[in-house]
């Protein structure tokens, strides 16, 4: 498999890392406007292949689209990082712009390639790629909200002193601050949160409570380094494993919805099936009718901001 990764950030790095640590793709090929940066970070990553946890992964850098000609999947990275005094719609009117150019040209050089869109904000981002390409919807796929369940398995296993792999639970709808946590959902070794914190003796956790830390870690973060990293590219190599080995995992990752719950034309995180095909369908979950109304707000949120930036950019919508 071959994986092209464009932006050479330290997200982009990041996910490069992780790949060539865990993965088991063939070719990598690393894209940067800054080719220098692009090709000192590949010839970095080209001395591990002397070392006996490396796969030998065929490794390549530029700033020529050619790099990544037939890549399988292509992971977007690049775009601006939000500054002071400007406003969501700012970013996203900004990014949309770099999202669609850069997909444009993927098109060209890797049009069967399944697309991941990690630059923020990423829903909106990837919802525009749909509307100004011939990729197919199943075949964009936003990072959305794999980072932030993630989080939201790594809190609930502090407070039971569980390890997170055996915490089951979603963020799902924005990744953002328009999302929220299904507690009908969490469990933590097959049984219901509060069964679990009953029968141990632990405080029951508050679901407000809980999807206002997840938010709150990711902010941590960014206030103390500037960025997200680790937990980013790793939520991006889980998504690329799902597809590499036609996993057929259900994560929650963000896909154009087409009618599933009733909503359509905005690009949500919620529980898919993802494969070699992509988004290969999104599930239907018995939610509860607060958390569809949940889901119907956050739906209505992200089109008014899909709605402005569509008139700012002239971006089809």
């Amino acid at each position: 498999m071959k994986v092209g990764v464009i932006g050479a950030g330290a997200v982009g790095v990041g996910i490069c890392n992780t790949l060539l640590m865990l993965g088991s793709i063939t070719e990598l090929a690393l894209l940067d406007l800054n080719k220098d940066l692009a090709e000192g970070e590949i010839l970095d990553f080209s001395h591990t292949n002397a070392l006996t946890f490396s796969k030998n992964t065929q490794l390549k850098a530029g700033d020529d689209y050619e790099i990544i000609r037939d890549a399988d999947i292509v992971v977007i990275t690049a775009g601006a990082q939000i500054k002071t005094g400007q406003s969501r719609l700012d970013l996203a009117e900004i990014n949309s712009r770099v999202g669609v150019d850069i997909a444009r040209k993927v098109e060209k050089v890797a049009p069967d390639a399944i697309l991941i869109v990690v630059t923020n904000p990423c829903d909106i981002v990837s919802y525009f790629i749909v509307a100004n390409t011939r990729f197919d919807a199943s075949k964009v796929i936003s990072s959305g909200c794999v980072v932030d369940t993630a989080r939201l398995m790594s809190i609930v296993a502090a407070k039971v002193g569980i390890d997170p792999k055996n915490v089951f639970g979603y963020v799902l709808g924005e990744h953002g601050s328009h999302c929220f946590t299904p507690k009908s959902i969490i469990s933590v070794a097959a049984q219901p949160i509060d069964y679990y914190c009953t029968t141990n003796g632990i405080p029951h956790i508050d679901a407000d409570e809980l999807l206002n830390e997840v938010k709150q870690a990711g902010f941590d973060i960014f206030t103390r380094k500037g960025n997200t990293v680790h937990g980013v590219a790793s939520s991006v190599f889980r998504v690329i494993q799902a597809i590499h080995i036609n996993e057929k995992s259900v994560l929650p990752v963000g896909t154009l919805l087409r009618g599933e719950y009733g909503l359509s034309d905005v690009v949500l995180s919620l529980p898919t099936v993802v494969s070699k095909k992509g988004a290969e369908k999104i599930l239907t979950h018995p939610f509860t009718d607060n958390e569809i109304q949940q889901l119907n707000d956050i739906a209505a949120q992200l089109k008014v901001l899909i709605n402005d930036v569509a008139k700012k950019t002239r971006l089809l919508k």
